[in-house]
């Protein structure tokens, strides 16, 4: 196969994976919860492995000073050295939500295999802390852990790992705009 015919078989596989109505009206969905979880003077937390907490990071910045939508991310290098060491990288995710969540808050888990056990730990702590809703973002097989786990479910029928963060970044940024409701905005 030509590297030409590659990239084309590729954006082809990638627009597919879009084309999905179901995401739609989820986004609505987040976007009200967003919307209402800041109005109620509550955060968004969002929490990613590898590529995923790059995502997690981009995210939060764009809504908080974009849309101005509070969000918080957790990728400081000794915040996560510091609870895995302590606590074991299985249990980070957890015991940061058990220490800087609040009831009435909400929580976006990025996991494109849906299996890491420390966003599966956080999504339980998270019931456990009256977390308003569970937003995940997942891939690979359908009935992964972490899908179960959430209220809303954004879930890449891929096991591409690219695609499926690409699909997650996508979505995720969609967000920003559907608050602003508008796709072309000056830097603030």
């Amino acid at each position: 196969m030509s590297e030409i015919n590659f990239l084309k078989n590729y954006f082809t596989s990638l627009k597919k994976l879009l084309d999905n109505d179901k995401y739609l009206k989820d986004l609505i969905s987040v976007k009200d919860i967003l919307k209402a979880t800041h109005s109620n003077g509550k955060k968004t937390m969002i929490f990613g492995n590898g590529g995923s907490a790059a995502i997690a990071s981009h995210f939060s910045v764009d809504l908080t000073k974009n849309a101005r939508v509070r969000c918080t991310n957790y990728n400081e290098s000794d915040l996560l050295t510091c609870f895995s060491n302590d606590f074991g990288y299985e249990r980070w995710v957890e015991k940061a939500i058990d220490f800087y969540g609040d009831e009435g808050d909400s929580l976006i888990l990025i996991s494109a295999g849906g299996n890491s056990p420390n966003m599966i730990n956080g999504a339980n702590q998270a019931r456990k802390k009256k977390i308003k809703k569970i937003i995940t973002f997942t891939g690979n097989s359908e009935d992964n852990k972490l899908k179960k786990l959430g209220d809303i479910n954004f879930w890449v029928n891929s096991k591409a790992y690219n695609h499926i963060e690409n699909v997650h970044q996508i979505l995720l940024l969609s967000l920003v705009d559907l608050i602003i409701g508008k796709t072309e905005y000056p830097p603030n």
